[in-house]
């Protein structure tokens, strides 16, 4: 049996539905709970089951299209360049003045790049 807890949230799986149901009344008589019934979501993850294949899929995809709306990027159209060879980062292109470091701590780097990480992957460009 796997118990997932996130903050006041509980997720419980098991091959059989029993053992959840025999959890889920022990749990009960410690803890006041509400079982809200088959999760289709977690975590920001929407949760894909086919019980006939017996597959499970996690898809982020509601959280992609919020990250692209963020960074105005629904209208992307994919093309695949490589970087020149000559292009060269350097020293020379750190923030130097206030108003640039100012500029600079504003962008979201990080997610930005997560982003595109995520992209590259669901896209299969590996």
């Amino acid at each position: 049996m796997i118990l997932l807890l996130y903050v006041d949230d509980i997720l419980i799986a098991n091959n059989s539905k029993s053992e959840i149901n025999k959890a889920k009344g022990e749990l009960n008589r410690e803890f006041e709970m509400k079982d809200l019934g088959a999760i289709s979501k977690i975590l920001g993850m929407e949760i894909k089951r086919n019980r006939r294949k017996g597959t499970l899929k996690l898809s982020q995809e509601s959280y992609l299209k919020k990250v692209l709306e963020k960074f105005g990027m629904t209208k992307l159209k994919l093309v695949i360049t490589s970087l020149s060879q000559q292009f060269k980062l350097s020293a020379n292109q750190v923030p130097k003045t206030t108003k640039e470091v100012n500029y600079m701590d504003n962008v979201q780097y990080a997610n930005l790049v997560g982003l595109l990480c995520m992209l590259w992957y669901i896209l299969g460009l590996t």
